[in-house]
């Protein structure tokens, strides 16, 4: 055969491609390849240590005899490739979990063979799942689960927190709430914040929770310098647990706020001039520290606290590893039948919180086990507007002006006005200076009390705006009790 008779080696690739894999894009643009009948897709640009698209044909071409190519023969095969990918239909790429149809939720086991859980009220079953409902994207951070066992009656949850320090029930049947939620793509969580006295275990109760969902290679980290390192963790796997926290900036309460209920990340495309790339996220969170300074008010609403207490008998690293990893099967198990106990059970919404998902979540749980899992987060909600209004000395200023008025009272000034007043109340008659950070503005102060509205509501103050035909005000009103519930006669 002359040479002019022979196939283009770019050809020859992009056919042995198309015949053993499937492209498609996302709704970012992305091309990704997937093998036929397999659940797991990377991208066909991907220069990852997990293993690229690039590396993975051309060991396929080794492997079947086609031959080895060189690099410019297989960039030509693959631009082609990305371009006829363009046209297709749009599939989007899931991280460890995954909607599936009729209802059902998937679980990424992380193992080679694409081996997943499908979770569904009626149960659940560990198979394969067909590429078409879902298609698995692996990173570094993409560790491997065990097969869960069957039948555990519960006794998962019992060795877990056998092994945690949790100091009361509360705040186990919230890390059981938590645990459920992981499992929802489409229910977002508040961040479990671990606290308690120095030596309560806090990261090895991280770890154990977090290894639950993640598997054994899973660990926390510490907290990134900045917001775009933060979201490129999180981008990058499922959960996401930071340890030790000491302090929190301004811009990274902002972003921890955002991963819980979801956002989307903008930045131009690498190598471009006008193009961008989207990574939109919204991840299960952990936090462990014994104190993270003054949390905003917008964060608290987020959090879930969960507290430890020291241990009474000490024991090894070595020895809780080598009694947590062996029963893990036997956790995940426990806790996949859980949550088919919770999706299946019915309630009522309550309406009152930010986070209704998750109260919602807590109130199934409370009717599949009777737990009293919404009431403790309620609790913990309180706890958490104690510690905003501690650490915040506008809001104790406002609740000190709310006392001297009567019950069902309103008062309306400009938020000039109200600055002046409440300027003043802080001073007393001493007329101690204002602390650093006190509004400067009316406007300034308009913004901070936006954002302790929900904090001041739970102590029975509400703070409203309108406007007149002279311009804007501040409304605050004490609300009136409620009047008591009328007592029936005695027969």
């Amino acid at each position: 055969m002359s040479e002019d008779e022979k196939t283009p080696a770019r050809e020859v690739i992009a056919d042995y491609a198309q015949a053993h894999f499937r492209y498609f894009r996302t709704a970012d643009g992305t091309v990704y390849a997937q093998r036929i009948g397999h659940p797991v897709a990377r991208p066909i640009r991907s220069q990852g240590t997990t293993g690229s698209h690039r590396q993975e044909l051309m060991v396929g071409l080794y492997r079947d005899g086609v031959g080895v190519f060189n690099g410019t023969a297989l960039k030509e095969a693959l631009d082609l490739i990305e371009a006829l990918a363009l046209a297709e239909g749009v599939q989007q790429v899931h991280i460890r979990v995954a909607p599936g149809f009729d209802g059902a939720t998937w679980l990424d086991l992380g193992r080679a063979d694409g081996l997943s859980v499908r979770i569904h009220p009626n149960g659940w079953d560990v198979l394969t799942p067909d590429p078409r409902e879902v298609c698995w994207r692996r990173t570094q951070l993409t560790g491997e689960l065990p097969v869960p066992a069957k039948d555990t009656d519960g006794k998962g949850i019992d060795l877990l927190f056998g092994l945690c320090n949790f100091a009361n029930a509360g705040s186990e049947c919230l890390a059981m709430a938590w645990l459920v939620g992981c499992l929802g793509p489409s229910v977002p969580v508040p961040a479990p914040f671990l606290t308690g006295p120095q030596g309560a275990g806090k990261s090895t109760a991280g770890r154990m929770l977090l290894r639950i969902v993640e598997g054994m290679t899973s660990d926390l980290r510490r907290a990134p310098k900045d917001e775009a390192n933060l979201i490129a963790a999180v981008a990058a796997g499922w959960v996401t647990a930071l340890d030790n926290l000491s302090h929190m900036t301004t811009d990274m309460s902002d972003a921890m706020c955002c991963i819980v209920t979801g956002a989307e990340d903008v930045k131009r495309a690498l190598f471009t001039d006008g193009d961008v790339h989207r990574s939109a996220y919204r991840r299960p969170l952990l936090l462990t520290g014994i104190d993270v300074g003054v949390i905003r008010p917008d964060l608290a609403e987020r959090l879930l606290p969960l507290r430890l207490e020291r241990p009474k008998v000490r024991r090894t690293e070595a020895e809780l590893w080598a009694e947590y990893e062996p029963v893990l099967p036997v956790m995940l198990g426990s806790l996949l039948d859980l949550t088919v106990q919770v999706r299946a059970a019915e309630a009522e919404t309550p309406t009152e919180t930010r986070m209704a998902d998750f109260a919602h979540l807590c109130a199934q749980l409370d009717a599949a086990t009777g737990l009293g899992a919404l009431a403790a987060y309620r609790a913990g909600l309180d706890d958490l507007n104690d510690d905003v209004i501690e650490g915040d000395l506008l809001a104790q200023t406002v609740l000190k002006h709310a006392d001297t008025m009567t019950p069902g009272e309103a008062q309306q000034m400009t938020s000039t006005e109200w600055l002046a007043a409440l300027s003043r109340l802080y001073a007393g008659e001493d007329l101690r200076a204002l602390p650093k950070g006190w509004p400067t503005t009316g406007k300034v102060l308009s913004d901070r009390l936006k954002r302790l509205q929900p904090t001041l509501a739970a102590r029975g103050v509400l703070i409203d705006t309108g406007r007149t035909k002279t311009g804007r005000y501040l409304e605050l009103t004490r609300p009136a009790p409620p009047p008591p519930p009328e007592q029936l006669p005695l027969p």
